[in-house]
């Protein structure tokens, strides 16, 4: 049966609102039938410009899910506006696990026509 886990950070530092909002995407996502890796949550631009999208990272598997040297893209429209190689030594998913996750892609990996509406990620292998 698959959890919902909290880095440990996310733990501490987490708004109840937040937590609660986590929650109900988690709940939804384990009715459905369709079980994509991620479902997206939000998405915001940082002091820098840089692009924050936090999603519910999913691992469905029976096995660890690391993220070293994962190609990550934000696309819209079918158009990619993003793409950022991420490797993130805390991010490991257990099996049957899904935890919420904050891709930050910087400034000047973004192109300048992203209009940061209705965009999602794709996780190239």
């Amino acid at each position: 049966m698959q959890k919902l886990q909290f880095e440990a950070s996310w733990d501490r530092t987490i708004s109840n609102g937040d937590r609660e909002k986590i929650k109900k995407a988690f709940d939804e996502t384990c009715l459905a039938e369709n079980k994509e890796m991620i479902t997206p949550l939000w998405q915001a631009l940082n002091y820098k410009n840089d692009l924050l999208i936090t999603v519910l990272v999913h691992n469905f598997s029976n096995h660890p899910l690391f993220f070293l040297e994962r190609k990550i893209a934000y696309v819209e429209d079918q158009k990619v506006m993003a793409e950022y190689l991420f490797t993130i030594p805390a991010l490991k998913v257990e099996p049957l696990t899904s935890m919420p996750w904050t891709f930050i892609f910087p400034a000047k990996n973004i192109s300048e026509q992203a209009s940061y509406k209705q965009g999602f990620l794709v996780f190239n292998e």
